[in-house]
């Protein structure tokens, strides 16, 4: 068992998947500095002690994190996790009941309206691990619920309150119907979003129904839309946590698109806009932009342009920042695509079987977006078709894989 603190464990690998001495990451790490460091010697002994997890490097997390091409807390994650399905009862003395009842007096107060806005934050948070169906029936109920207060006597605050909450929800409901396979109803839920986010003056809701339309492009292989939908969302919320995820989507579409250096500047250019970001409350919201995305962002991007070293160690980075202690996976969508990574840089390197093994994992989940596996797992299709055709193995699984797609 290595006992070494994961930030150490991953100065190592990091390092290890581009080929790095460690004279080489002193020297790369002073190359990313706009200030001056310590000699070489010193340098040096500095790092193999930060590897050895025998010194940790405070005052040089955000620079050790730059050089890796990542950001601070995604590499020196915070320890603490808000538990975003805490029950309503414990945060807002209410539970589910008293809130709708709440919610049909003839006036609403503000702790209504703060139940509410729990309420939505925990069918977000809850967008990773819940089953389609049970999230997108639940979502839609308290859709109704919200449209039946207009009638009721509401401030300007209150009623901007409310759109704000119910535009949350729509963006909700059209992910899992873009999930779940409904692609019409989707779009026409992200319209409504967009209408509604326009309507309350609302940037980042906005953004976010901008790069709702970014992946549906990416996912039907509409690359040259996703660039479209993402320079859109951008320019509706450029200060916002959407807009690193939108220039994520840009580089994975110029990924796809062949182009290294663009795929590059979009990846940096949402690094830096993360990095200088505070620390999020609730990372575990569908809507929240949390530091270990970022990673998960690369890993698609490396992938796709063949470097497969570097799209390994990230993918086991996703896999173990997805992971609790005791095996559960907080993020089993992540996950999912993480192991298609695995597999693909297995088959890549002649090993079907563990490709094979990979794959079934991550199409066997039990919480899938279906769109964005069966674009990922196609990778892995394409390498298989190229190099096993023919093997019973393979066969396989692009059988599995097609009646996915189809589904």
């Amino acid at each position: 068992m290595d006992d070494r603190p994961s930030w150490a464990q991953r100065m190592v690998s990091e390092r290890a998947a581009r080929g790095w001495s460690q004279t080489d990451a002193i020297d790369t790490l002073r190359a990313h500095s706009t200030q001056p460091l310590p000699g070489a010697p010193s340098l040096l002994r500095m790092w193999k002690r930060w590897e050895a997890g025998e010194a940790f490097p405070r005052d040089y997390q955000a620079l050790i994190a730059r050089t890796f091409g990542t950001t601070t807390h995604a590499f020196f994650p915070k320890t603490g996790r808000r538990d975003g399905g805490a029950e309503i009862i414990y945060v807002a003395g209410m539970d589910t009941a008293d809130i709708v009842a709440r919610l049909r007096a003839s006036d609403i107060d503000q702790a209504t309206l703060d139940a509410l806005t729990i309420t939505v934050d925990r069918l977000c948070t809850e967008y990773a691990y819940m089953p389609s169906d049970q999230l997108l029936a639940e979502g839609r109920q308290w859709l109704g619920r919200i449209a039946g207060m207009q009638h009721q006597r509401l401030s300007l605050a209150q009623h901007r309150e409310l759109l704000v909450q119910a535009d949350m929800l729509t963006l909700l409901v059209g992910c899992v119907e873009y999930d779940s396979g409904d692609r019409y109803t989707a779009e026409a839920t992200r319209r409504a979003a967009l209408s509604i986010g326009e309507e309350a003056g609302h940037a980042a809701i906005a953004g976010w129904a901008h790069e709702i339309r970014a992946w549906m492009c990416l996912t039907g292989g509409d690359y040259r839309g996703v660039l479209q939908a993402a320079d859109s969302g951008i320019a509706s919320a450029p200060a916002q946590s959407v807009a690193v995820q939108l220039y994520a989507q840009k580089a994975k579409a110029w990924a796809r698109l062949g182009d290294r250096q663009q795929t590059e500047v979009a990846l940096d250019a949402g690094r830096r806009l993360l990095e200088d970001m505070p620390y999020p409350d609730n990372i575990e919201s569908h809507f929240v932009v949390d530091p270990a995305k970022y990673d998960f962002y690369r890993m698609d991007c490396y992938r796709r342009v063949g470097e497969d070293r570097l799209a390994e160690q990230l993918a086991r980075e996703v896999l173990r920042a997805g992971t609790d202690y005791d095996g559960t996976e907080r993020a089993p969508m992540r996950n999912a695509e993480a192991r298609v990574t695995l597999g693909v840089v297995a088959a890549r390197a002649g090993d079907l079987e563990t490709a094979v093994s990979y794959g079934e994992q991550a199409l066997g989940g039990p919480r899938r977006s279906i769109p964005s596996l069966v674009m990922v797992s196609e990778d892995l299709g394409t390498v298989l078709q190229q190099q096993y055709s023919g093997q019973r193995a393979a066969e396989d699984f692009l059988g599995h894989l097609r009646s996915l797609r189809v589904a």
